[in-house]
């Protein structure tokens, strides 16, 4: 089989137990997302199976492991509550269109604009959401279908020498071997005392049973007309948007962990395929999932085969291990869950803010405070934005204009920097054509013309010269810029000698 290939050093058996561990922690995540969107468990639980299998097999990025999260299930709620579950479904199908498209389109290649700052704040802020996402584990009804209540008293303490131990065993085991990954070991052991102890705790079972049958392929019970386009298409489209942006930051990541190398658009498609197969067969959709990741690749897996494997064991937990699982203690999986965010968490930004450049450390912030209080996407967009705008603003106060006239009279302006939107103002306030001689030259040998603004502003320069009915000379500029500056009539002489090679806003990649 093709996830066989290539295998030869690789720990098979390291690989299989690294997806059972995660297979694991995907239930109760399951769960909790289903709760989160306004529907049954079994929903989460397809789509965790469904997607983690497909983006497994195909995806492009050996290792990563995708289901149902938290950043998907906040916008489905809304969607769920108004017009039902059926309308959920075909807007993930047409969710997972859309991020094919993108991925087709070989758009993926836009993932490298994130700054890195962003992805530090991406990463600190997911840690922060995840380790908060945890405390929902403290509470319980205290009676069946009751409002929830902060546990106390010896359930709480049990609860907390529970996490202690977990945390404990996993940050220890791997002192003693990494033939198991030590966050399994962690959830059998804590398990074991449970059941031996007898020991009264919250389980998995308390939270939901996970006992079903085998997904069927079902078309959205949801009319098919434009009507429904209309109400499925603005949640879709956000939708395709988070899931891409957290799948191809936690790729991003999981590149750094393993020092190799994923494909950003075959990921896209991967997502895509597998969020239009679970829409048919009852799922709520997903994408990649950092701290599940972060699972897998901590424990050593590498290949395809532990993200099959996870895949597999939770449909296998489904069918026919509900009643075990049902057993494994939520204080064992709380207590992987937060080593997970230790580990993910980048220690080093507080080593670092004061050294990087102020806008770093701001942005750095930023994005990990809007993660926290808003979501994934609305996080990376405001700091790339924000990396964007500081940039910007950083590269137009370059623009430097050298001014010298030679022994014939002729005022000569050389230029220095990037010519763009943001620059063209103090550009223009460079130049003085009513009090320049008859003769100017200017000369971009050291500028350079970035987009369509520069034009335009040596376009309104020109013009200028030509109302003083004085002639210019523009050097070293670039053959379509000559071209769209054609506006500037015969007053205008172009000197094609040396002239650079680049293009305006063309991506060469």
């Amino acid at each position: 089989m093709l996830i066989f290939q290539k295998f030869k050093n690789n720990n098979l058996k390291l690989e299989v137990l690294a997806g059972l561990t995660v297979a694991l922690a995907l239930v109760p995540e399951a769960v909790a997302f289903s709760f989160v969107a306004g529907v049954e468990p079994l929903v989460g639980l397809y789509a965790a199976f469904i997607v983690c299998l497909i983006t497994s097999l195909f995806g492009g990025r050996p290792g990563m492991i995708s289901g149902a999260t938290g950043a998907l299930a906040v916008v489905m709620v809304s969607l769920v509550s108004t017009h039902g579950v059926q309308y959920l479904f075909s807007a993930v199908i047409l969710m997972g269109f859309f991020q094919i498209t993108f991925g087709c389109l070989k758009l993926g290649k836009f993932i490298r604009l994130v700054p890195e700052p962003v992805i530090f704040g991406f990463v600190n802020g997911l840690a922060i959401v995840i380790f908060l996402a945890q405390f929902g584990q403290f509470k319980s009804a205290a009676i069946p279908g009751g409002p929830l209540e902060w546990i106390s008293g010896t359930a709480l303490y049990i609860m907390i020498a529970l996490i202690a131990l977990t945390m404990l065993i996993i940050f220890l085991f791997p002192k003693l071997t990494k033939a198991v990954p030590s966050s399994l070991i962690a959830i059998i052991v804590i398990s074991a005392i449970v059941i031996f102890f007898n020991l009264s705790t919250r389980t998995v079972g308390d939270l939901a049973s996970i006992k079903g049958d085998l997904p069927l392929f079902k078309i959205p019970e949801a009319p098919f007309n434009l009507a429904t386009l209309k109400i499925i298409l603005p949640y879709s489209i956000v939708l395709a948007g988070i899931g891409l942006i957290e799948s191809l930051l936690t790729l991003t990541l999981v590149d750094e962990l393993t020092e190799s190398k994923g494909s950003s658009n075959k990921e896209c498609v991967a997502q895509g395929a597998a969020n239009v197969v679970t829409g048919f067969f009852g799922g709520m959709g997903g994408c990649a999932m950092i701290g599940q990741s972060i699972i897998n690749v901590s424990s050593g897996a590498r290949t395809r085969i532990s993200g099959v494997v996870a895949a597999l064991s939770l449909l296998f937990f489904v069918l026919f291990g509900s009643s075990l699982i049902e057993k494994v203690p939520v204080a064992a999986l709380v207590g992987v869950m937060f080593m997970v965010c230790i580990g993910t968490f980048e220690w080093t930004s507080f080593k670092i803010l004061h050294k990087i450049p102020k806008k770093d450390s701001f942005v750095l912030l930023l994005v990990t405070i809007m993660t926290v209080v808003f979501d994934l996407a609305i996080a990376v967009l405001a700091g790339v934005i924000a990396s964007a705008l500081v940039f910007a603003w950083e590269s137009a106060v370059r623009i430097q204009v050298k001014r010298w006239v030679d022994d014939e009279g002729i005022k000569h302006y050389d230029v220095w920097g990037p010519l763009f939107f943001a620059s063209t103002a103090l550009f223009q306030e460079k130049f003085t054509p009513k009090d320049d001689p008859q003769e100017v030259i200017i000369d971009f040998k050291e500028s350079r013309i970035v987009d369509h603004s520069g034009i335009e502003a040596i376009q309104k320069l020109t013009s200028k010269y030509l109302t003083f009915n004085k002639n210019v000379r523009l050097k070293h500029l670039s053959s379509d810029c000559r071209r769209l500056l054609d506006k500037a009539g015969n007053m205008v002489e172009v000197n094609i000698v040396e002239d650079p090679s680049y293009h305006v806003l063309v991506d060469e990649s």
